[in-house]
């Protein structure tokens, strides 16, 4: 049967590669974005725009178009902002917060009634959300978040084992998009083909785990 992988935030960089590499597996794949484009348009795939996964309702409409079982759900859709002490902006740490780690919770959430036995739920997180990982500071809101996001997903991963589904934190890499101004080491292509091996590595044993799309294990 084929598999049906929805991605949020795949009109470009990550999520694009990513929707493009379950096309070329032969899954049915369906894109959740605010704004699509004409690399996404262009692979024929189901395509939900005007989603905001930050937005209660907009999520709760996506629940309601969405009515075929999920197979595998990736979470991608992020922000990036950098806040220090000399530099500080409380409206981006909290824009951060709810697009980080709030959203991935949320859709998950409106979409676990579709999710079959068996199912895998991806979060593309960041090392920057390791406590232990943290060398250097800065980016106060954004380490913030994917910390809260890697918290939620942890207790994500318990809740639903007895469901048959499996969760796994992904950290890319960095990689060369327009969240960070295409400065990354790392093309979204290799980010893409790093965490769907990992994902194809996920299981019930080892759901709820950390990984760089390496392999690497991450420290909490």
């Amino acid at each position: 049967m084929t598999q049906h992988v929805v991605i949020t935030g795949a009109n470009r960089g990550i999520g694009l590669e990513l929707a493009k590499h379950y096309v070329n597996q032969g899954c049915q794949v369906t894109a959740v974005v605010r704004n699509s484009s004409d690399e996404l348009a262009s692979l024929g795939i189901s395509v939900v725009t005007g989603i905001d996964v930050s937005n209660a309702e907009d999520v709760q409409r996506l629940a309601e178009q969405l009515t075929t079982p999920i197979d595998l759900l990736i979470n991608n859709a992020g922000v990036f902002h950098n806040e220090t002490l000399a530099n500080m902006d409380f409206a981006a740490i909290e824009q951060q917060f709810a697009i980080n780690a709030l959203a991935p919770l949320r859709v998950t959430h409106a979409l676990q009634h579709q999710l079959t036995p068996n199912a895998k739920v991806a979060m593309i997180t960041s090392r920057m959300g390791s406590i232990a990982d943290n060398g250097s500071g800065g980016y106060i809101g954004y380490r913030m978040s994917k910390a809260a996001l890697n918290a939620a997903s942890v207790s994500l991963a318990h809740e639903l084992k007895d469901k048959g589904v499996a969760v796994g934190l992904f950290h890319p890499g960095f990689v060369q998009t327009r969240m960070v101004g295409f400065a990354g080491d790392v093309t979204p292509t290799v980010a893409a083909q790093g965490i769907s091996q990992r994902i194809q590595e996920l299981t019930l044993d080892n759901s709820g785990g950390f990984w760089h799309a390496n392999g690497e294990h991450l420290p909490w």
